[in-house]
């Protein structure tokens, strides 16, 4: 069932989105060559006790810690540890916050030190195709409406789009209906004021297809090509949609 929220319920989860924001901002400036993924990990563990949240992904369905770190062939659910990140590595960060009832969910990608042309171009084509999204994210809409406009613009760019692994509504639980896919599967639910979703392109330089590692968590692009990653959690309004995170 696809809630629609009051006007109570959105500043509970503006509150959240804004603190997520800004750890993950904070993480983000860590990202460099050398750093172990567990050290990002750690910070998000820190930041969260100073702002007296919880982490969303920690314990979801088994999963072992707060932060996702996915790194080049890794689409999503990558899982920090001793592993050190590298001079070009894409690196991309995927973070859920709960906090006074409510969840936000959001996620960004960056490079490590110097990239190769073909890392920026995906990394900045994934960004884009987010906004495009966000964009079509509009009372009267339709949810097919930011599929389309998601896989449009990353297509025309000569990227993919994953289709395994979808955006969703996001509020009281993580995941939520409805699914917000990234790519075209049908006009998809009306889009109503006070829904709450989480767009989240996944965008390879390669095919769409994946497959999951031995680690049974992280998804892996199925023939090695790069992957990004970006996602908002936003509010449906009468207007512009509002982003929270």
């Amino acid at each position: 069932m696809i809630v629609v929220k009051s006007p109570e319920e959105i500043e509970l989860m503006r509150e959240c989105g804004s603190i997520l924001a800004t750890i993950l901002a904070q993480v983000k400036q860590e990202v460099r060559p050398g750093i172990r993924t567990s050290a990002l990990d750690e910070m998000v563990v820190e930041e969260m006790k100073k702002w007296g949240v919880i982490a969303s992904f920690k314990g979801y369905h088994g999963y072992p810690a707060s932060l996702c770190v996915s790194i080049n062939n890794e689409v999503v659910h990558g899982i920090p540890g001793a592993r050190v990140v590298r001079e070009g590595d894409v690196v991309s960060l995927d973070l859920g916050v709960f906090h006074r009832g409510f969840h936000t969910d959001a996620a960004v990608t960056v490079g490590a030190g110097e990239m190769s042309s073909q890392a920026r171009k995906l990394i900045e084509v994934t960004e884009s195709a987010l906004q495009e999204g966000v964009n079509q994210a509009r009372a009267g809409n339709h949810v097919g409406d930011i599929s389309a406009a998601v896989q449009r613009h990353a297509e025309s760019k000569g990227l993919a789009v994953v289709r395994e692994y979808t955006g969703h509504g996001v509020g009281r639980e993580l995941h939520e209906e409805p699914q917000v896919p990234n790519f075209e599967c049908g006009r998809g639910p009306l889009l109503r004021k006070g829904m709450t979703i989480a767009i989240e392109p996944m965008v390879t330089n390669g095919g769409w297809r994946t497959m999951v590692a031995s680690n049974k968590w992280t998804v892996l692009t199925a023939d090695g090509s790069l992957s990004a990653h970006f996602e908002h959690s936003i509010a449906i309004t009468d207007g512009e949609p509002e982003v929270f995170a």
